[in-house]
């Protein structure tokens, strides 16, 4: 009984931390502005299902992909295993769907197979993160924080999936022996190979087995209130993530209301403008942006993609769309931290650009959308960027010469060169 009791206290303290967390983080997304993302639903759906569900833009790099899809499928899986320990837990049975005979051994036993994916995988990306050192996993905005997160977490993996293989070995070993509230149920592919580890008293058996059935159990409950301090909410974010993604074309920026509204009018003298939403030309700070790119923030899983195709970053530029995505979740979260403390409407003197996004890495970008195309979740850097220099042109006027003699020559020529248009087509009187 007092063990139920304890159970019942951790799972409710550990959904309550959790829905607390995410209300933050909500409230976080939510100082963006609004946006509309509700239109072909459809086409939302089958992108959602397709890219976050299915995973296709991983398979652009079809190794780490299918380590990636044996560790997600065999974590996500295995964890069905949580509804059946949450039943024992509270009402103190064991194994309470083992009645289910045939089907319930072939689910433990797949389950099996799918835990030592899960073990070999996570292995294999801490020896490509720490051993091999690929190149994506470094850069300046990798500081010690977010090497450790990546390892934390897969070191946990490993750790549960160890946990839930000893503790089937020492069940299907107590089973052998015919103790009492150990059923026979089961099937044990993988962890028979564990039996020989562990001691042969019954009294020591049952000590392994609840210490790793606790052990299990407490481990998800922290790994899930870990979620909203760690890049993996991308466990949770990616659905949304992917269902609200930019549908426009790549490249496609969006004209702002109130500046189409002075073009029409200096067209055409009888038009009447549109209303439009008084506000900020770009983004200086996150409130700036939409709640999509808030969100994107969030949903980044720092694989570094996005960097290793950016032309700017392999050219040696100062920018990396990793580090926009990272700059941007952590102002948010600094500003969420300040209205925590003193109430909306505080200004601690700090923004988005100029604090952790410098100009140099704004101008470095080629709007390429190579960084768009590479992420394996539809997070939009470019989106980001774009509005930073909008800030920077259209509220301080303030761009490099290069930008300047553009829009001089644009504004003079109607076009981007020097040369007025009455020359354009000198070049094929000359042939």
């Amino acid at each position: 009984m007092v063990g139920q009791i304890v159970f019942i206290a951790l799972t409710l303290a550990s959904i309550a931390w959790f829905g607390y967390n995410v209300k933050k983080v909500i409230r976080n997304i939510r100082l963006g502005k609004a946006t509309n993302r509700s239109d072909q639903p459809q086409k939302r759906l089958m992108t959602m299902l397709s890219v976050a569900f299915g995973q296709t833009k991983m398979f652009f790099r079809p190794i780490p992909a299918m380590l990636h899809l044996v560790v997600y499928v065999g974590f996500v899986i295995i964890n069905i295993e949580v509804l059946e320990i949450m039943i024992d837990g509270i009402f103190g049975t064991h194994r309470i769907f083992g009645g289910l005979g045939v089907l319930y051994n072939g689910l433990i036993g797949s389950f099996e197979f799918l835990a030592l994916g899960v073990w070999l995988g996570c292995a294999v990306f801490l020896i490509r993160r720490n051993i091999i050192k690929l190149k994506r996993f470094s850069g300046v905005e990798m500081t010690s924080w977010p090497r450790t997160d990546a390892n934390a977490i897969l070191i946990s993996e490993i750790l549960l999936m160890t946990a839930f293989l000893i503790m089937n070995a020492a069940d299907a070993k107590l089973q052998l022996i015919g103790s009492s509230h150990y059923i026979s149920a089961g099937a044990f592919p993988v962890s028979q190979y564990l039996q020989a580890l562990l001691p042969d008293t019954e009294t020591s058996l049952i000590t392994v087995e609840r210490a790793c059935w606790w052990f299990h159990i407490v481990g998800i409950f922290a790994f899930l209130n870990y979620l909203p301090y760690s890049k993996h909410f991308h466990i949770l974010f990616a659905f949304p993530n992917t269902y609200f993604s930019n549908l426009d074309p790549k490249g496609e920026f969006t004209n702002m209301n109130s500046v189409t509204n002075e073009v029409k009018a200096m067209l055409d003298p009888s038009y009447t403008p549109e209303e439009a939403e008084a506000g900020r030309f770009g983004a200086k700070d996150v409130n700036d942006l939409t709640w999509v790119n808030l969100m994107n923030a969030y949903t980044c899983t720092e694989c570094g993609r996005c960097t290793s195709v950016c032309p700017a970053n392999i050219t040696g530029k100062l920018l990396s769309p990793r580090k926009i995505m990272m700059d941007t979740r952590d102002r948010m979260e600094e500003v969420g931290r300040n209205i925590d403390k003193t109430g909306k409407g505080f200004d601690d003197g700090r923004s988005l650009i100029d604090t952790y996004i410098s100009r140099e890495e704004i101008w470095a970008c080629t709007s390429c959308n190579a960084c768009v195309q590479a992420c394996p979740i539809n997070i939009d850097p470019l989106a980001i960027i774009t509005d930073l220099r909008r800030y920077a042109v259209m509220e301080e006027s303030q761009s490099p010469a290069s930008i300047n003699a553009m829009l001089g020559n644009i504004e003079n020529n109607g076009a981007p060169w020097k040369y007025a248009p009455a020359d354009r087509l000198n070049w094929a009187s000359e042939s």
